[in-house]
Parts: C-alpha cells; sequence; structure tokens
C-alpha cells in the first residue's frame, strides 16, 4: 500500500501520534475548561500544551489560537465572522471550495461581492493584476497559500505587506502549508487557518484557527465555553469567544504529537524531502508522451496534477488503486482551480507525497503508470 493522497489526509501518521492518542482516551477524558475537578484541570493543561505549541510553530500568542474541526470550519468562522452586508473580497483562482463557497453564499445571502483573482506564475503580474482588484469596500482578500491542485504558492508575504499597508483583512488557508512551507504570523496574516491532519500529521478531525488580534470577529456559532457562564451574550475574549462547546480533546492531544513530531524533523527537511520525490516524479512524467502536465512556472510544492491520454481522471486513478498505490482523481474540490486550468471534463490525478514517502514508492508508481495503456 502506497499513499500519494496526503493532500487530502496524511497517512501513515508518526507512531507517536497513535501513542498519544490511545493515552488521552485512556487517561485525559476530563471536559476541558468546564470543571474545576482534577480530571478535567488535567485535561486542560494537555490541551494548553498543545495550544502553547502550535503558537510557537508559528509566532502567535497562545490565546489567539483556536481549535476547530477542520480548516473548512476554520476558513467559515474567519470569512462570515469578518464580511459584513456592502463589504468587498477578492479569491483567487486557486481556491477551495472552502473558501469560495461561503464567499458565494454570503454573496447570495448578506449583500457581500467577490473578485476572483486571476493567479499568474510570475507573482508581480499576480500582484498588480490583485491591485486592480481593489475597491474602496474591499474588506478582505481570502486566498490560499498552496493549491491543493496544481501545488502553486501564492507570493502570500506580499500579499501580508499590502493588506497591512491598506488595512485589508488577510485570511489565509494554510490547509496544504502548514507544517510544509515556514509559516510566521509575521507574515501579514491575519487568520490563519490550517488542517490538523495534513502537513501537521494529526488525527482527522482537527483544526486551527490562528487571529493577529488586528481584527475581531464575529461570532457564527455560540454556546458553552466554560467562561463567563451566567450571561446571556458570548464569551468576548479568545479563544472562548470562537470555541463554543467540547472540545475534541482526543485529537487536539494527538495533534500536540503531530506537531512535536514536525519540530523535531524540521519544517524545512520535510519540504526538502518532500520535493526530491516530487522532482523525481516530474522527471518520470516528462519522459512519457501521453501525459499532459498540469504544472506551470515558478513557485510550487510537492503538489503534481496530472492526466494520461485516453483515460478520464476517475479511471486512472482506480486503475492505480487496484496496483495498491493511492493517488486521487476529480475535482478536488475545487471548482475553481478546474475551470482556471480547463478540465472540468476530466478531472485530474493528484501527486502529494509526505514525509513518510520514500523514492522507492515514486518508482512503483512510475512503472505501474507506464504498464497502463
Amino acid at each position: 500500500m502506497i499513499n500519494f493522497d496526503n493532500s487530502a489526509t496524511t497517512f501513515p501518521m508518526p507512531e507517536a501520534v497513535a501513542k498519544a492518542v490511545y493515552t488521552a482516551v485512556k487517561r485525559y477524558g476530563g471536559n476541558a475548561g468546564r470543571s474545576g475537578h482534577s480530571l478535567s484541570i488535567m485535561t486542560s493543561g494537555k490541551v494548553f500544551e498543545v495550544r502553547e505549541a502550535l503558537s510557537q510553530l508559528f509566532d502567535a500568542k497562545p490565546e489567539n489560537v483556536i481549535f476547530t474541526l477542520n480548516c473548512t470550519h476554520a476558513l467559515n468562522l474567519a470569512i462570515k465572522g469578518t464580511l459584513k452586508p456592502g463589504d468587498h473580497c477578492i479569491i483567487s483562482s486557486l481556491e477551495h471550495n472552502s473558501v469560495s463557497r461561503p464567499v458565494y453564499a454570503m454573496s447570495r445571502r448578506s449583500g457581500v461581492t467577490f473578485s476572483v483573482l486571476e493567479v499568474s506564475d510570475d507573482d508581480e503580474e499576480t500582484l498588480k493584476r490583485l491591485k486592480q482588484l481593489l475597491r474602496d469596500n474591499t474588506k478582505a482578500i481570502a486566498m490560499t497559500i498552496c493549491s491543493n491542485v496544481t501545488g502553486k504558492i501564492l507570493p502570500y508575504k506580499l500579499l501580508g505587506e499590502l493588506c497591512r499597508r491598506r488595512g485589508i483583512v488577510y485570511i489565509a488557508d494554510a490547509a496544504q502549508a502548514a507544517g510544509v512551507i515556514p509559516l510566521s504570523m509575521s507574515d501579514g496574516f491575519d487568520f490563519l487557518c490550517m488542517s490538523g491532519h495534513k502537513g501537521l500529521y494529526g488525527p482527522t478531525g482537527t483544526g486551527v484557527l490562528i487571529s493577529s488580534e488586528r481584527f475581531p470577529l464575529s461570532t457564527i456559532i455560540e454556546g458553552g465555553t466554560g467562561a463567563t457562564s451566567l450571561e446571556f451574550e458570548q464569551t468576548e475574549f479568545l479563544p472562548e469567544q470562537l470555541e463554543s462547546g467540547t472540545l475534541n480533546s482526543v485529537g487536539i492531544i494527538g495533534l500536540g504529537a503531530g506537531v512535536k513530531f514536525v519540530r523535531d524533523k524540521g519544517i524545512q527537511n520535510i519540504y526538502e524531502h518532500e520535493m526530491r520525490l516530487t522532482n523525481a516524479f516530474l522527471q518520470g512524467l516528462s519522459e512519457m508522451k501521453d501525459i499532459n502536465l498540469l504544472r506551470g512556472n515558478g513557485n510550487y510544492s510537492a503538489v503534481v496534477s496530472f492526466n494520461k491520454r485516453g483515460f478520464h481522471s476517475d479511471e486512472l486513478a482506480s486503475r492505480l488503486n487496484d496496483r495498491g498505490i493511492f493517488l486521487r482523481g476529480g475535482y478536488h474540490c475545487s471548482a475553481l482551480a478546474h475551470r482556471y486550468l480547463k478540465t472540468e471534463k476530466t478531472g485530474a490525478v493528484r501527486f502529494s507525497p509526505s514525509v513518510m514517502n520514500t523514492k522507492d514508492d515514486v518508482k512503483k508508481l512510475l512503472f505501474e503508470l507506464r504498464r497502463i495503456s
């Protein structure tokens, strides 16, 4: 079994993550932040350790690290908590539906308008096009850091600088970047949204939203927070304001082990390992005349989408699955990206390695791609 679908969920996970989840189930059964007894306090302490580890990894304050169900949840909190009727938002042509759908929904229901930035391989050209889309009522830019379809890395630091100068909210989708590309809140992010189960090697059902404190969010979920319990109003301070209901303490403790794994390995080392595998795969694809590679020039990560002549992407992925190799075919929950690539009819097959993959895995994949005809 060889998994090259790590952009969806990283697997296998480090053994330490499995052990942390088991320990959490066996020992940390209290409801974090909800009671004053020892079991709850002990569980709260473990959750805070993970909050603190994430704050150190991304240069944030621990209280500004909010645990969510996943990256989609984090993005919805940031987008819907920021935009109001009459506001204008800019998204990119490479967005995942986790950005495009909430923005579109607000345009239908709340009088929000939005524009789509066509991304160029030239970062300066991308920035120039973005400036042409700015309006007096542009409230936010909501964009991916790294495309989940093409691997294109947007000029996120330049976007951060622009947003700081203009007083615009910068909402960043770091689902494909966190744990793989070095990121810091000092890069200009106002809300950094990420999955716990991808580049951070945590369990599914975990996500993170990190706030810069520059802009307050309106809540879209209210409820129990363990603080200000006698008030009808939602708790006003972070992280409790955005963490209504019982936390997934088991998943969070598992995520803590994933974050430690990433820090011990080193983000730069992880990135270089994944890029070595990606470059080996790209070299192999270049020798196959029936491959259509969906990748341009410029700054790209370890994500490659392609098609093979005569196959729909789902069929090719299914053939590889029969050979014990897992890649994702189809549309990757990213309508805008596939319109940009003009692959609405075929979709694409996506290769996305993790630090757990090896060059032998890549050789096996290339061998099977040559065999399939």
